[in-house]
């Protein structure tokens, strides 16, 4: 069986590069230690510098650093990136789905993609920090809960999407983010456009085998599928050295997105870090 898998996981990158998913930089823009100005500003600069998307994430504390810096709201913050930005994608990543009633949740990333006529991804997971949902007054459950949250309310997104009035300008990549393999694979296979995880290229090959099993089970043709990967403000989540990119980009990954926070250095966010990768970018584009 796991033979079969890679041969079709093979199958499917043979068609991905064949269709010519362009390699593409993200960079997160962590909403901690800083002010909303100083994330505005660090969102036109890296579109002038030719960053391809940018994120923030759907949390209401600071991931690293002082656990209770500044920190600013997920949505009301791309709403200001979308007016203040032109070209560059933008959404979180990812949306925690015990936050908002799915049906919410397809209508304010309906408005979020008119304010930025287009440029909207919609991210989303099914959740993990606990100070949020404690703070906040959220059942917290177990990830069994939390996965079957998102698994019912996928369907109820995608069926809001489809009656609102106006419709959204495009349609929104859906990005799943999670690598468990038995249930958030599977929700990738169903539902999603991007599938974003943290998998180094030793354990990425295997994912994408039981990806494409998901796919084959549900008769869903992924070869699109953009894989997405990168590095998270928390230490020891991902990894952006150059090797692993390269290894990450011959396994069929074609996102990569970097994180950068208020707290880089007394600046406050340091997009210059980007400019490597977007040389990288530029060289796979060659």
């Amino acid at each position: 069986m796991a033979s079969m898998l890679s041969r079709a996981s093979a199958r499917r990158l043979e068609r991905m590069v064949a269709s010519d998913i362009p390699t593409r930089i993200g960079v997160q823009v962590s909403p901690q230690h800083a002010t909303f100005q100083q994330s505005l500003d660090a969102v036109r600069r890296l579109e002038d510098m030719g960053v391809d998307a940018v994120f923030n994430w759907d949390h209401f504390y600071p991931l690293s650093g002082e656990p209770d810096g500044e920190h600013f709201e997920c949505t009301t913050q791309l709403a200001a990136w979308a007016q203040a930005t032109e070209r560059v994608e933008l959404g979180p990543l990812v949306f925690c789905n015990s936050y908002r009633n799915p049906d919410l949740l397809a209508d304010v990333s309906r408005t979020l993609d008119h304010i930025s006529n287009g440029r909207f991804i919609l991210g989303i997971g099914a959740g993990w920090f606990e100070r949020d949902y404690e703070e906040y007054g959220y059942e917290f459950g177990t990830p069994g809960t939390r996965i079957g949250a998102l698994a019912e309310a996928m369907p109820r997104i995608e069926a809001r999407l489809a009656r609102l009035n106006p419709a959204p300008v495009h349609h929104m990549p859906v990005l799943i983010g999670g690598g468990g393999e038995p249930k958030t694979l599977r929700l990738v296979a169903q539902h999603a456009d991007i599938w974003h995880s943290f998998a180094g290229p030793d354990e990425l090959q295997h994912k994408l085998d039981v990806l494409q099993g998901h796919a084959d089970a549900v008769g869903r043709d992924i070869s699109s599928m953009v894989v997405s990967n990168g590095a998270s403000v928390r230490q020891g989540i991902g990894g952006l050295g150059l090797e692993r990119l390269d290894a990450l980009h011959a396994l069929g990954t074609r996102l990569i997105t970097v994180s950068i926070s208020g707290d880089d250095g007394p600046d406050g966010y340091d997009v210059d870090k980007v400019r490597p990768f977007l040389e990288w970018r530029d060289a796979k584009n060659a």
